[in-house]
């Protein structure tokens, strides 16, 4: 009889799961909605793009401050996971929408594991109080700005005027993420690659 409850517990877990991964998915199909402002058609700019990227950020951040890593990437990760059911929204929207973050988020993480973990979490970068917080939220606006960079570099007007020479820099809570931003409004977004091409196959 017990083991009848445990395997029906284990398999409502395993559809609760499975579920949640789908509704994950459906963040690559988000765009984000500052293509409006941007005046671009970039579909290669979506929600699960972008937080791939701002974990990545948050992870190197947190190395460099000596924060909690493994925490960061969580907020980094999760921060807009409630845009899978609202949408994103731009700072024309977010001026006019009311957004009920924290209730789609109970919804979404409720009877599957770790749920309290990342409520918890949540709660936290919202706050933005914590050390880890405000490295996940430079790791955030970190990646908008080298987007920003990328289209200014492909001759977006908009883009410029939004970096307004590093002026990003302000907005930022932790010195490395300064230094950062800094440093992206002088870098060639193709550096990376300029002592790798070549004509000759190997």
């Amino acid at each position: 009889m017990v083991e009848k409850k445990t395997k029906k517990k284990d398999s409502t877990k395993i559809k609760k799961l499975t579920s949640f991964f789908f509704e994950i998915g459906t963040l690559r199909k988000i765009a984000r909605s500052h293509r409006q402002l941007f005046l671009t058609d970039d579909l290669s700019d979506n929600i699960a793009s972008h937080s791939f990227r701002t974990a990545i950020i948050g992870y190197f951040l947190a190395k460099e401050v000596e924060a909690d890593p493994d925490k960061v990437i969580k907020m980094c990760l999760f921060h807009d996971i409630e845009e899978s059911r609202a949408g994103d929204q731009n700072w024309v929207h977010k001026k006019y929408i009311k957004v009920f973050e924290d209730e789609i988020r109970r919804e979404q993480l409720a009877k599957i594991p770790n749920s309290q973990e990342l409520l918890n979490l949540s709660k936290e970068y919202d706050k933005k109080k914590s050390l880890e917080a405000k490295i996940a939220k430079d790791a955030d606006l970190l990646d908008q700005v080298l987007l920003s960079r990328e289209y200014e570099w492909g001759g977006n007007k908009e883009a410029k005027r939004w970096l307004n020479g590093g002026a990003q820099v302000k907005r930022m809570y932790n010195q490395i993420s300064r230094q950062i931003v800094k440093e992206i409004s002088k870098q060639r977004p193709n550096l990376w690659w300029h002592n790798l091409w070549t004509g000759d196959r190997r």
